[in-house]
């Protein structure tokens, strides 16, 4: 995971060159001259050591962010089922993982403070927001098993789950939610509710909806009699599929424009992660998220 993540966040800044993000990391920028009574923690030694003055390092972008990722963890994020997974062959949680572990990345280079939550029927990890390497292996070594711990007929608790994690978080942090958001067991107005209590005390939060869209959308499982299992439920059904591709187009269309409505109605920022593609959104939506929130 943390070979897959260095190598996408380093082709993501490698592409960047001269854009709007340029400067943004916690990178070195010049120095100036040392004042008594400052910390001590950036005076330049090395300089001091061939001029005898003491200088202090100032950096480009350096804040105390704090960001909480939130990794649903249901059947339904297995989907589709791989034996092995890879960076151009990744299901909905292996997609959610590396997307997570490539956030981790960009944090660590920035020297923010990253913590992670995973729940399905149960709330099944928690780690409170810390910035050192021993804790970021930690969790990268959790997103490892997330990957390779297939859980059979698990339904979603998001309702439940999500009003515990906002109780835990106590300090402003930027928010991101892997989610497919699908529900079976609770109303949509309530699950809104669970979202709205993740923005309070000024948390920002940001809904990674994560599809596979060409089958969960577009519907392209061809032309011939299949079987459809529900992954959270074990409830079967048999249909040809481009019977009743049309009707399940719209109401899909209808679905993800209501959900991206009421998203920004509740002040969420919402977008929508397509398995296929590469993590390019992921990241960009990280950097601007990150410097309206500073």
């Amino acid at each position: 995971m943390d070979l897959l993540a260095k190598q996408v966040v380093e082709g993501f800044i490698s592409g960047l060159h001269k854009s709007p993000f340029h400067g943004f990391s916690a990178e070195f920028a010049e120095h100036k001259v040392y004042n008594n009574g400052e910390s001590t923690r950036h005076i330049d030694w090395k300089l001091f050591a061939k001029t005898d003055k003491l200088f202090t390092r100032r950096y480009e972008e350096e804040t105390n962010l704090r960001c909480h990722l939130i990794i649903d963890n249901s059947s339904s994020m297995h989907y589709p089922f791989l034996k092995q997974q890879s960076l151009s062959s990744l299901n909905k949680i292996g997609f959610s993982a590396l997307a997570s572990a490539c956030i981790m990345q960009l944090l660590k280079k920035q020297r923010d403070a990253v913590g992670l939550s995973i729940y399905s029927d149960e709330y099944d990890y928690y780690a409170p927001e810390k910035g050192s390497e021993r804790h970021r292996r930690m969790l990268l070594h959790k997103l490892d098993e997330v990957v390779q711990g297939y859980k059979s007929s698990t339904s979603t608790k998001t309702y439940t789950y999500l009003h515990q994690i906002a109780e835990k978080l106590r300090r402003r942090s930027l928010i991101f939610l892997f989610t497919d958001m699908f529900q079976t067991d609770v109303e949509e107005e309530k699950l809104f509710e669970a979202l709205r209590h993740l923005t309070y005390n000024k948390h920002e939060l940001v809904l990674f909806h994560v599809i596979d869209k060409e089958k969960e959308f577009d519907f392209k499982f061809g032309d011939r009699p299949m079987r459809f299992t529900d992954v959270e439920s074990g409830e079967k059904l048999d249909l040809y599929a481009d019977n009743i591709k049309d009707d399940y187009a719209r109401i899909m269309e209808k679905y993800f424009a209501d959900l991206k409505l009421k998203c920004g109605q509740y002040g969420i920022k919402y977008v929508l992660a397509d398995v296929k593609d590469n993590f390019e959104k992921i990241l960009s939506t990280y950097l601007v998220e990150r410097q309206k929130f500073v």
